[in-house]
């Protein structure tokens, strides 16, 4: 049977949400009731499959009772996005794969939208719609590939201090208007539309992204194979930002940071690496000491204490690539 779309939502205890996710799929114009185990779509045959790492909400057990259609694949450890999403690939069998995260819900006609497009592109290799925030603000999405500049200076203690600084910015595409098409370096996986064959030139995920950052280098990736990468506002996404990651902050933070000094390994070496992984562990001692001192001056010292110990974490992880096996994204 052709398929035309294979979407893939790495799940990890926001049950939910991802019934939301499931069901803005089925809301979707032109979508009929699910035929065996593909949606109809107007002229497009979908297949939906599910990765859930290991959650403990009963997640496995809502989507097999309620959406049998999707084809549901339970690791009994949690192997993260990338791992999670790698796992998923090899049952792909559409023309395109969307990376779909499961706190998200598609707006209206948003996947024909995306569809269309890439239809009547076929340079674009991987494309990326307009997100907005639950309550309609907008959600940067778009942009470039980082310099060491950047890095200092967006999500960092820097940009803390120094907020709307130019570099971030720039990271940020704030320069160009977020209501037209255009072309961009990357753009962040929580809804993520791909050309097979992309998958079949460049390969699949880096599973040394545990989580944070795989988008980025797999979209270098493909930008280095010739493929163009492409921001589309007319498909809106709402994104219920950070719902499983948000958890457990300090592996958040942990990740994150981890995922960007591996980065910068890969692609601008060692060197450069070691330099940005000192700063970054750098900033997070001088927050542990503010929240030390605020906690001795007695002002809110709960919350104090916890960020001390988040932040103590952090540094004893030293933002270093650890063989994970059970952490968390989304």
């Amino acid at each position: 049977m052709r398929v035309d779309l294979d979407i893939i939502i790495v799940s990890w205890n926001v049950r939910d949400l991802l019934a939301r996710c499931l069901d803005s799929i089925l809301a979707q114009p032109g979508a009929s009731a699910p035929v065996g185990d593909w949606v109809p779509l107007g002229a497009y045959r979908l297949h939906v499959h599910v990765v859930d790492n290991a959650s403990g909400d009963g997640t496995c057990e809502m989507v097999a009772q309620r959406y049998p259609w999707v084809h549901l694949m339970a690791s009994p450890t949690n192997l993260g996005f990338t791992g999670a999403n790698n796992l998923a690939l090899p049952h792909a069998q559409g023309r395109y794969i969307l990376l779909l995260n499961p706190d998200t819900e598609l707006g209206e006609n948003a996947l024909s939208c995306m569809l269309d497009y890439m239809e009547n592109r076929p340079e674009i290799g991987v494309l990326g719609p307009r997100l907005v925030y639950g309550d309609g603000r907008p959600q940067s999405s778009r942009r470039r590939f980082p310099t060491l500049g950047m890095a200092l200076m967006e999500s960092t203690l820097l940009e803390q201090w120094f907020p709307g600084n130019r570099w971030a910015a720039r990271y940020r595409m704030e320069d160009r208007p977020d209501a037209e098409a255009q072309p961009v370096d990357w753009l962040t996986g929580a809804c993520l539309l791909t050309r097979r064959a992309v998958w079949e030139q460049i390969g699949r995920l880096d599973d040394g992204f545990f989580m944070y950052s795989e988008e980025l280098d797999w979209c270098r990736r493909a930008a280095e194979a010739g493929w163009e990468r492409v921001y589309l506002p007319d498909a809106l996404v709402v994104h219920h930002e950070g719902q499983s990651s948000g958890q457990v902050v300090a592996r958040r933070h942990i990740l994150f940071n981890a995922s960007k000094v591996h980065y910068f390994c890969k692609h601008h070496g060692r060197l450069m690496a070691e330099f940005l992984r000192l700063f970054l562990l750098l900033g997070f001692v001088v927050q542990l000491v503010i929240e030390a001192l605020k906690c001795a001056l007695g002002h809110k010292r709960a919350l104090h204490r916890d960020r001390v110990r988040a932040y103590a974490e952090v540094i004893r992880s030293g933002l270093r690539r650890p063989a994970m096996a059970h952490e968390e994204r989304t």
